[in-house]
Parts: C-alpha cells; sequence; structure tokens
C-alpha cells in the first residue's frame, strides 16, 4: 500500500500533476506542494523578520527574493530526497502573501519607497478622511489608505507611480508579467462592488476627484491591479520567472499560475470556510475572525473591515491586534518557576496543563480581570498597549480562574466587533472554523470560543496545514475544478469530503459567564488607559 502511494506520488510529480502554494507570512515563507488528493507531499520554508526603515516597517527586495527561492529550493530537495525524481514541471502554481500595504511603481519597474507592510499604523487621518468620503469602512492597513497618506504627506514620489499592488501581487508579476491579484486581496487595496466583482466605480470617481487638483499623471484604477476571481488563469510562469524562483534552473516555464491570494483568504479556503453564513477565526500574536455575509450591513463600522472571499463573496472581518503574547509570557513565567524548582518540563506538556485549568474554573473567572495589550488596540480606543492583571480583595484568585481569565480576555476586542455583527446587525452564523497554535491543545481553546461568540466552534484535522496549503488548494481548483463547479462545491465534496474535525458547542453556563467577565472588561477599559497614560 506505502509503495502504491509512494508510486502514485512520483508519477504526479513527473507528471506535472501537481499544484504548489507558496505564501509570504510575516516571519515565514512557505512553499507546500500538493498532490491530486489535495495531499502535502512535499514543502519548504525561511524564516525572515520585517525591519523598521525610516519609521516603516518593511521588508527588502533582496530578502523577498532570496526567501521564495530558498522556501522553493527547500522543497525541491525534498521531492528529489524522497521521491528521487526531480521538480521540472508542476501543473499549477499560486502565490499569496500577507494583505494589504503599499508597493508602489514607476514605469521602469522600480520600487519608489520601501515596501510599507500592513503593520505601519502610519495613515490614520488617511483611512479616517476616505472612510468619511466613501461611506465605507477603510482601515488603516490598506494599500488605497497608504497612497491616500502618501498624497497628504504630499511624498515626492507621486508623479512618478506607474503601478500599486501588494506583496503578492508584485510576486505574481515577477514570475508573470501580469499585473493581478485575486479579488480577496484586491479588496484590501480598495472596495470591491459584489455585483461587478471589480473595484467600485463609484468610489474610484470619488478618489479621482478628492486628488484632481494634485494634476498627477495618472488616475486611480490606471495603478491598480486587474482583478481576478478563483478558478480563473492570471498568466504563467515566464522564462525569466522560472530562472527567478529554481536557482538551479529546472523548472521548466508555461506553467499556469491562480490569482494571487491573501493570507486571509488562503485561511478561508484552508478551514473550508467560504459559503455564506460560516466563518473562521485565526488564532495567534493576532486574532481575526472572517465571516461570510450573506446581505451588506445597515451602516458603516470602524471595527468591521468589508473584504472578500476569493470568489467573491462579502466577508465582514473583525481584526484584534492582541491575543496569544500575554498568555505566552505568563507561561513562560511559571516554566521558570518550573526550572527553579528543578522540574524540565515539556513545552507541549505545560500548555496542556496549565490551559485545561480554565476547564476548572469559575464560569465568569472569580472575578478577575487582564488585558493582554502588548499594543494598541483600535476596536477599543487603545492607541497603545499596557499588558495588566487586576483583582479585588473578593476575587477567587486561583490557577484556574487564572488561566480562564487570559482565555477569556484574549477574545476580549474580538468580541466587541463580532457583537457588532450578531447582536446589531442580526449576522446568521452556522459554524466557525478555528485555526492557530491556541487549538493545538485539544477542547480548551474551542470551548472558549465557542463561550465567547455563541455558535458552534469546529478544528479540521487539515487546520494545522495553514494557508500555503490553501494557496494550493486554490491554484488546483483552477486547474480541475469541472465545468461550473463552484470554490464552495469542489471544496465540499473534493478536498474536504473525508477531512475529520471536531465540532464543540457553545456551553450556556459558559456563556452567561463569558458576558459576565465582558461587562468587567468594558469597564476595566479605563484602568488599561490610565495604565497607558501613566506607565511609560
Amino acid at each position: 500500500m506505502i509503495s502504491n502511494r509512494l508510486s502514485s506520488i512520483t508519477q504526479a510529480i513527473a507528471k506535472g500533476e501537481t499544484s504548489l502554494g507558496i505564501e509570504f507570512g510575516s516571519t515565514r515563507i512557505k512553499a507546500v506542494l500538493i498532490d491530486h488528493s489535495f495531499q502535502t507531499i512535499a514543502s519548504g520554508s525561511y524564516e525572515w523578520e520585517n525591519q523598521l526603515q525610516d519609521g516603516f516597517w518593511t521588508y527588502s527586495l533582496e530578502d523577498i527574493i532570496t526567501g521564495l527561492q530558498k522556501a522553493y529550493a527547500d522543497m525541491q530537495q525534498e521531492v528529489e530526497h524522497k521521491y528521487g525524481v526531480p521538480l521540472q514541471t508542476i501543473g499549477s502554481i499560486g502565490f499569496s502573501a500577507m494583505m494589504h500595504g503599499y508597493m508602489a511603481f514607476d514605469d521602469k519597474n522600480e520600487l519608489l519607497v520601501p515596501f510599507r507592510t500592513w503593520r505601519n499604523t502610519t495613515t490614520g487621518t488617511a483611512a479616517k478622511q476616505l472612510t468619511e468620503r466613501f461611506q465605507f469602512n477603510i482601515p488603516e492597513r490598506w494599500s488605497i489608505a497608504h497612497l491616500y497618506q502618501a498624497i497628504l504627506n504630499e511624498e515626492e514620489h507621486l508623479p512618478r507611480i506607474r503601478f500599486v499592488t501588494t506583496l503578492a501581487g508584485y510576486i505574481h508579476w515577477l514570475l508573470t508579467g501580469s499585473k493581478a491579484l485575486g479579488i480577496g486581496d484586491a479588496s484590501g487595496m480598495f472596495p470591491i462592488d459584489e455585483s461587478t466583482g471589480d473595484y467600485h466605480e463609484s468610489m474610484i470617481r470619488q478618489f479621482d476627484e478628492l486628488v484632481a487638483c494634485k494634476g498627477y499623471p495618472w488616475k486611480i484604477i490606471d495603478l491598480l491591479p486587474k482583478v481576478y476571481t478563483a478558478g480563473e488563469q492570471a498568466g504563467v510562469l515566464s522564462a525569466a520567472g522560472a530562472k527567478i524562483i529554481d536557482i538551479s534552473n529546472q523548472l521548466q516555464a508555461g506553467i499556469p499560475l491562480c490569482p494571487p491570494e491573501g493570507d486571509a483568504g488562503t485561511g478561508m479556503v484552508a478551514t473550508n470556510s467560504v459559503r455564506k453564513r460560516t466563518g473562521n477565526v485565526s488564532v495567534g500574536t493576532s486574532v481575526f475572525a472572517m465571516i461570510v455575509l450573506e446581505n451588506g450591513l445597515s451602516k458603516v463600522y470602524p471595527e468591521i473591515d468589508i473584504v472578500t472571499t476569493p470568489n467573491g463573496n462579502p466577508v465582514g472581518m473583525v481584526h484584534a491586534n492582541n491575543c496569544s503574547s500575554d498568555i505566552n509570557a505568563w507561561l513562560g513565567l511559571f516554566r521558570e518557576f518550573s526550572d527553579a524548582m528543578g522540574q524540565k518540563v515539556e513545552t507541549g506538556q505545560l500548555y496542556n496543563v496549565m490551559l485545561n485549568k480554565a476547564l476548572e474554573a469559575d464560569p465568569d473567572g472569580g472575578g478577575l480581570l487582564s488585558y493582554g495589550y502588548f499594543s494598541g488596540e483600535h476596536i477599543t480606543g487603545l492607541e497603545h498597549g499596557r499588558p495588566l492583571f487586576v483583582r479585588s480583595p473578593e476575587s477567587k484568585f486561583n490557577l484556574a480562574n487564572f488561566m480562564r481569565t487570559h482565555l477569556f480576555t484574549s477574545f476580549g476586542a474580538l468580541k466587541i466587533g463580532m457583537d457588532i455583527l450578531t447582536k446589531e446587525e442580526h449576522v446568521a452564523i452556522d459554524r466557525i472554523l478555528g485555526h492557530g497554535g491556541l487549538f493545538k491543545t485539544p477542547v480548551v481553546g474551542q470551548k472558549m470560543m465557542a463561550a465567547s461568540m455563541n455558535v458552534p466552534v469546529s478544528v479540521l484535522s487539515t487546520a494545522g496545514e495553514g494557508g500555503p496549503w490553501g494557496m494550493a488548494i486554490l491554484a488546483s481548483y483552477m486547474m480541475n475544478k469541472a465545468h461550473e463547479e463552484s470554490l464552495e462545491e469542489f471544496l465540499d465534496y473534493k478536498v474536504f469530503k473525508n477531512v475529520e474535525g471536531q465540532e464543540i458547542h457553545p456551553d450556556s453556563i459558559d456563556v452567561k459567564g463569558f458576558e459576565t467577565f465582558m461587562d468587567r472588561y468594558k469597564k476595566g477599559l479605563v484602568i488599561e488607559q490610565t495604565a497607558v497614560d501613566n506607565l511609560a
């Protein structure tokens, strides 16, 4: 059986019956090669970090190219080592990356200013003015906010711009010559009109009118990449592109590429949550929820970003800057104590034991309160953060309540945004798919999230595969979909047909306990603000 499987994979590699997804995350670039049964057959990665340059968080072009080549070479070597065949062709390829940000190029294809990533919070004025102008929420992270802030700052490079794109769009353009972008990633550049599947025409006109007095030799539509939806082909690997990605010069040109996407879109694909009334929550250093909407929202909310799935369905996105960092810091302290006592504990065991204590706690966390704000939190109006733990003399201070409080607070800001969707807009959610490090410990993270969301929370066995695998799935969908087969159908009946998962429904006692905690959380925000104001 094993030899048959190995032979099947070897033949798929030789015939090019594979799909490759490469995703540029904030700390890692990862390449995942899958076969026609959507199983990962090889992978490679490259670790990197952003740099603060002239007041902007950035990655250099050199590091972008080096990371691409290293991740690909790592995957390529695994193919040759495991299967004994050279990787000369691939059925389809797709690239994804951190959404938003600003990469502006001139008519010679030269980068005009260093890449400005989503992490930069220098666009507040522009975001606010554009939101008021469009009557549509424009977050600080979005590409159009970066461009308009540069206009407000009267930056010298503006008259020379001929093209603006995201990181995924740049990689795709570099390797194909096609100025393309998947609709999900494009929706983080400029608002998308669901009815046309393209940039919103009236807002395009509004923006041009807004900057007409500047006399720039361009219109905004001329700067933006062409929008594609999942399943469409968005270019082919050029001969020059093949030499860039594969420094061994084995990879053949002419491979079809699907539209480049953002990491939010690939997360939706990897968790099978692109169908309306579903959503996913990604839990890590930050936490964000993506809820696929049946209808538009009644008004503009600064807490809710409106983006799209890779096939163009509208999504309400709630993004909180802080999630697991404070939990990790506290568990690091407990590790120090354990080490000092001469008890060496494996990381996995430490997390399992400590997180499971939360299941023994009082429903509301015993009157304890914490804020894991390592940075500011726009949902709660904090420009800066101060990690904080507070209790009264009457609080029930024990380890179980301590751990439940820190898990609850990791979803606190997210809960405020989600309540807008569920309680004010009455958005229906059938299920939430969870993914991220918190869910490596079984049950606990799901129970806490189900309590906060008051909807069933599932974790699929594929959740650990992540965005690069989701990107490979999108590349496979382009090549292997049946006639008029939707992305939802492809995922439901082919990719996830036999995937196992665990679903946990909200417990009424936990839900009530979380609501009690949230009352305390909201009232205590003044304490957090005081800490920000008085602790340097």
